[in-house]
C-alpha cells in the first residue's frame, strides 16, 4: 500500500471515529508531531514512518519541478514543498 493510500485510509477511519480524529489533531501540539502521528497511524493499521511522510512531499515537489518547462535549471523557482502532514491536518480539521 502506498503512503497516499494509507493517508486516505486513515482519514476515512477518522471520519467515523471522533476519538481517533482528536488524537491525530492533538499531534499538532506534540514536540515531535510527525513521529507521534506515524505512531498513531501504525497503531490503526496504516504503518508509516516519518521518512514516508517526508519522502511523499519531496517526491510530489520534484514531480512538479520536473514537469515545469522541462525541469532542472529551466524551471521557475517553486518556493514551497508539499507537506503531507500539514495537508492531512487541514483535511482532518475540515471533517
Amino acid at each position: 500500500m502506498e503512503i497516499t493510500e494509507k493517508l486516505e485510509g486513515l482519514i476515512e477511519k477518522a471520519k467515523g471515529d471522533a476519538a481517533l480524529k482528536d488524537r491525530l489533531l492533538a499531534t499538532r501540539n506534540s514536540s515531535n508531531p510527525v513521529a507521534e502521528f506515524c505512531d498513531i497511524a501504525t497503531e490503526c493499521g496504516f504503518p508509516m514512518s516519518v521518512m514516508d511522510i517526508v519522502n511523499q512531499g519531496e517526491e510530489f515537489y520534484a514531480e512538479i519541478k520536473r514537469s515545469t518547462n522541462g525541469g532542472g535549471e529551466n524551471s521557475p523557482d517553486l518556493d514551497f514543498q508539499n507537506d503531507e502532514y500539514s495537508i492531512f491536518m487541514m483535511r482532518l480539521s475540515d471533517l
